[in-house]
């Protein structure tokens, strides 16, 4: 069986060799109306209903539409809905689609795609991880626990084929937001229906996006193509391909031969980052990301508290941009500064061996004696390996505690924090929508992502109240309230940094825009 480095060296190898016979020559830099992107990893699911990770959604972003889209300013503006109308009370919206909107097969998009997107999301059998996105909607969250079962009761309804209502529990400000997140995508009950769960694949999967899906050589390429059936607007590029490139070294020879023509941090081996920064065409960008060491408060010793305060007190943050050179934002805190009206730098527990000495002292280690044997996942990656090993040297040095490192790939890591999370975990999470209920949904009960399994009803309680919170200085108020919750009291997580982005495009790549939230959108760009 083949190793991933040595598949990626294949792979690496059938990129840059000539291809006789076809019209494309090795002297010819790039490929006119095409983008090369590295993915980095194999999609979880093409299934915006299952979909949890990021690489899922770089592509089901560029093949699909929602109510509404994000500019590059990360406001939501009028996409498959060409208007809309709010009740006074706040809790009623009533989308008014484009009738001339179709799906990549030639049939019109329908008010009904969205009842049926949502309806099937929120159905407990359909186990959507991003289900509790949808809970502002009326008796979204009692359908999807089971609490009722018929789906009529749902505040979705369909009043003609371009009409779509929605009601909510209460107002909520940042509910247009929400409509432009790729779980709030219509769906087509036919296809889904015909194909059960082979609907995704090529020649079965149907989309209303700028591009539709063309091949999918797993754990090697994704192509899409242009669909001739969307205008809004129509895009420039023909055709992308997303190459599968794990190890960052293989992805990065090929931006430099001219195989790609944009990366990113995904691309780029942490050796290189010195050399990358040099280059005229890098960007480095803050985003509206975080990363964290999580803890399974299920699984002993991590269901004590002052084990989980003290594994936190004793990492270094500071020293995350010294060894991945990204100019990462070190932090105790959860909210992103990218937030600016929510930041809260002073929420956290701060760098004290001394202090975490103690604490585990206090758990009944002192020293470090008696631990039992725990491990640390991270997914395949230098990046994540680096920091995963210095961590591992924090808590030795100063708890006198080994902590197994252990590295799965990507699809296999993301199965295991579901099935059954280690006792540690370095995972990030980025903004789903501008707001900081994404990052703090994140952790709620309910939340299909909170893989630690921590749970805090007064933290659940204060996460809901802000969401429909209308005054900002109450809201911010209510968010610090939950953080302390996360991180002090109950120290749910260890927060490590909050990430940037590092951007290369080739200078044949013409109107790439950049948005905090990393999204790439296609639909404008050009090559050429």
């Amino acid at each position: 069986m083949l190793t991933r480095r040595q598949f990626n060296k294949l792979l690496l190898a059938s990129i840059l060799l000539p291809s006789y016979g076809c019209t494309f020559r090795r002297n010819i830099k790039y490929i006119p109306k095409t983008l090369r992107l590295n993915l980095g990893y194999e999609p979880d699911s093409l299934d915006w209903a299952r979909a949890t990770d990021s690489y899922s959604f770089d592509v089901i972003a560029n093949i699909m539409s929602g109510l509404t889209k994000y500019n590059n300013d990360l406001r939501s503006v009028p996409s498959l809905a060409q208007n809309w109308k709010i009740s006074p009370d706040g809790k009623i919206y009533t989308f008014f689609l484009d009738k001339n909107a179709k799906w990549s097969d030639g049939v019109p998009v329908l008010a009904r795609d969205f009842e049926y997107g949502w309806e099937r999301i929120l159905n407990p059998l359909t186990a959507g991880p991003y289900a509790y996105l949808l809970y502002p909607v009326k008796n979204a969250q009692k359908y999807n626990s089971g609490l009722i079962t018929d789906p009529n009761q749902l505040g979705v309804r369909t009043l003609s084929d371009s009409v779509l209502q929605v009601e909510l529990e209460k107002p909520l400000s940042f509910f247009l937001n929400l409509t432009s997140w790729c779980v709030f995508f219509p769906q087509r009950k036919d296809i889904i229906q015909k194909y059960g769960d082979d609907w995704t694949e090529p020649g079965k999967l149907v989309s209303c996006g700028p591009f539709k899906l063309d091949k999918w050589q797993h754990e090697y390429k994704i192509t899409l193509i242009k669909n001739d059936h969307y205008k809004n607007p129509e895009p420039a590029l023909e055709k992308i391909k997303y190459y599968i490139v794990s190890e960052q070294s293989s992805a990065f020879s090929l931006y430099l031969n001219d195989e790609l023509d944009f990366i990113d941090s995904r691309s780029i081996p942490v050796s290189e980052i010195e050399t990358v920064k040099r280059k005229k065409e890098t960007v480095i960008h803050p985003l509206l990301r975080g990363t964290y060491i999580g803890f399974n408060v299920e699984k002993p010793p991590f269901n004590n508290r002052l084990v989980r305060a003290a594994f936190s007190s004793s990492i270094d943050k500071n020293v995350f941009p010294k060894i991945l050179g990204r100019s990462e934002i070190p932090s105790s805190t959860w909210i992103p500064p990218g937030l600016t009206d929510f930041y809260s730098p002073d929420i956290g527990i701060s760098y004290n061996i001394e202090n975490a000495r103690k604490l585990l002292a206090d758990a009944g280690y002192p020293d470090g004696r008696n631990f039992p044997k725990v491990s640390l996942y991270f997914p395949t990656r230098e990046d994540a390996k680096l920091l995963s090993e210095a961590v591992q040297s924090h808590w030795k040095k100063a708890l006198n505690i080994e902590v197994e490192v252990v590295n799965l790939e990507w699809k296999v890591f993301l199965d295991t924090l579901h099935k059954d999370p280690p006792h540690l975990f370095r995972l990030s999470w980025g903004a789903d929508y501008p707001d900081p209920d994404t990052f703090m949904t994140l952790f709620t009960s309910d939340s299909g992502n909170n893989h630690g399994r921590w749970k805090s009803k007064s933290y659940d309680e204060i996460v809901n109240v802000a969401a429909s919170e209308m005054n900002l200085g109450r809201r911010k108020s209510l968010y610090r309230k939950a953080q302390k919750i996360l991180l002090e009291e109950e120290v749910g997580i260890a927060p490590l940094f909050f990430n940037t982005q590092i951007l290369l495009n080739k200078p044949w790549v013409k109107n790439f825009e950049f948005n905090s939230m990393d999204l790439v959108f296609c639909e404008k760009i050009i090559v050429t």
